[in-house]
């Protein structure tokens, strides 16, 4: 059997301890923003000491190679110090969203052995009620960001700056050799049953990062000011931090800023012309968008489901531009495609290029699509044709870490099922048009139905219950949840909701309660979603 001859470049990794090098030599004089209380500003040159500094820390904390270091951090320089110093040192980086349903919390940081806990000091009231059950943390480093929590007296709890101050500024020690090493991790959300973590290599997030580079993805470039709105602790803020150090881009986080008139008016004064968000957001920065000047913005991109044309109208009523949909899941990296138009599309008229920029649109480079129906085959690219949307790439999950997670995500030839139903038009074009399961997306983020239904049932004045989508002007998407109270019974809406609350993550607990004599049936006495859906598809929750 003849070999391939090999070609004669240089092997170097393809590794994050690279991006540091490079945004510190070339982009040193670029800026890292933090929005908050007290808002600062750094540069790469001051910034990459302190990366060392933690690297170091890492080191006397007794960290081991390969542990997890777990973060409760909003978008801010430490946590952008924290995305450096953890993979580039040999550890893993796991981003935790705090604001998942505490049992799920517990899981995650069970499941990824977590060694040390980085916590901001806002988040410090979520974390510290749970340390009990995290029984392989050894630390809980707090870094303050304004939060008023008076930090426990514990041997466990140590000061973030205090910890750098005592280090020097040195090299690596070990920098990373392998671009296949494990870099970070983010779980999914849990909708259906335990939430299953998704481990990055440093190849896979160094190649994520140069991909949204592309003109063709979001054109990114060192003239750039870079204003990640969506969390850096889901799916590493869709890689935006590290597309920005990787082209050289000022970096703008708006830290525990969520009002959205201090995000229009941070976008605003420090002239971002990137930012990225779930539609959610976006809709809650409507009312204010003319009370700022945001004429930099060049691209406004919109993930975690459909853009809806209101929506999009009225920025480009607003900002002169729409709004630019983004698709992609935690298991892909995430971005997977991003609509834009291309030649073909030059007939359209301004509501037909709006329309077209609101759908998930073509795949982005080093990824594949496929549409498969039910019985195995991949069906045509023709616009019509539906099926389950697979993909794949160097950028897409081939397993889940942890324990439980199953193998029913994978097909035999390794593609990731997605769950959802597309199809592909001859250009490439995706469109998401059903869910293979049902599932809610409320602001860019999973409900089980499954589960809720599990625990409004769990309440023994309650027969049965059902919980399907709306639509909803602000989230996209809401539950509601239709209920048949047991005989006899006295409930009442806010008794269901009452009941959810210890149950569920609060923001999965629906505004909207609708009691029911009797749920319709099919013909095999299954609950029929689809007849509610009749019922209720086209109107809205009552949080509108």
């Amino acid at each position: 059997m003849t070999h391939p001859m090999r070609g004669l470049m240089q092997d170097r990794p393809l590794t994050i301890p690279s991006m540091l090098s490079r945004v510190e030599t070339t982009f040193g004089h670029k800026r890292v923003i933090s929005g908050g209380a007290v808002e600062t500003v750094s540069t790469w040159r001051e910034v990459a000491p302190r990366v060392r500094r933690l690297a170091r820390a890492l080191d006397s904390l007794g960290v081991p190679a390969n542990a997890c270091v777990g973060t409760f951090a909003w978008n801010s320089q430490r946590h952008v110090e924290l995305y450096l110093a953890i993979p580039s040192s040999g550890r893993i980086l796991h981003t935790i969203n705090h604001r998942l349903f505490h049992g799920q919390i517990t899981f995650i940081v069970e499941d990824a052995a977590d060694d040390v806990l980085f916590v901001d000091r806002t988040i410090l009231p979520v974390v510290w009620p749970l340390v009990s059950t995290f029984r392989t943390v050894r630390y809980v480093v707090v870094m303050d960001d304004g939060g008023d929590m008076p930090l426990p007296e514990d041997p466990r709890i140590l000061d973030y700056e205090e910890l750098l101050a005592g280090q020097p500024d040195a090299p690596l020690d070990n920098p990373v050799g392998d671009e296949n090493a494990a870099a970070s991790l983010c779980y999914t959300s849990g909708t259906t049953g335990n939430p299953k973590g998704v481990l990055y290599s440093h190849r896979s997030v160094v190649l994520h990062s140069l991909l949204l580079l592309g003109a063709d993805v979001f054109a990114l470039s060192e003239r750039d000011v870079v204003a990640p709105i969506v969390p850096m602790f889901h799916v590493n803020a869709w890689g935006l931090p590290y597309a920005a150090m990787q082209c050289g881009a000022d970096l703008l986080l708006p830290g525990p800023t969520t009002t959205p008139e201090e995000l229009v008016s941070l976008l605003s004064r420090h002239r971002a012309t990137f930012s990225a968000a779930v539609a959610t957001v976006w809709r809650d920065l409507v009312p204010v968008l003319k009370s700022h000047d945001l004429g930099s913005l060049r691209h406004i991109a919109c993930g975690g489901g459909a853009v809806d044309d209101a929506l999009s109208v009225a920025y480009e009523k607003a900002l002169g531009i729409p709004l630019v949909n983004a698709w992609g899941m935690t298991e892909t990296s995430p971005v997977v495609t991003t609509s834009r138009l291309g030649t073909h599309h030059a007939g359209l008229d301004g509501d037909g290029r709006r329309l077209l920029l609101g759908t998930p649109g073509p795949a982005v480079p080093l990824t594949e699509m496929r549409v498969v129906s039910d019985d195995g085959v991949e069906q045509p690219r023709d616009g019509r044709s539906p099926g389950e949307l697979q993909v794949s790439g160097a950028t897409i999950a081939g397993a889940y870490f942890g324990t439980d997670v199953g193998t029913d995500a994978f097909t035999a030839d390794g593609w990731l099922r997605t769950g959802d139903v597309a199809t592909i038009d001859e250009w490439g074009y995706l469109r998401i048009v059903d869910r293979t399961k049902d599932l809610v997306k409320s602001g860019g983020e999973w409900i089980s139905s499954v589960e809720l239904e599990n625990a409004v049932m769990s309440d023994p004045r309650v027969k049965e219950a059902a919980v399907i989508g709306v639509r909803d002007p602000r989230w996209g998407e809401r539950p509601v949840a239709c209920v048949v109270p047991s005989t006899g019974a006295d409930l009442t809406a806010e008794d269901v909701r009452a009941h959810l609350r210890d149950r569920v993550a609060s923001w999965w607990i629906p505004e909207r309660i609708e009691l029911m004599t009797e749920i319709p049936k099919t013909a095999t006495g299954k609950l029929s979603k689809q007849a509610l859906r009749q019922r209720f598809v086209d109107q809205t929750s009552d949080s509108d």
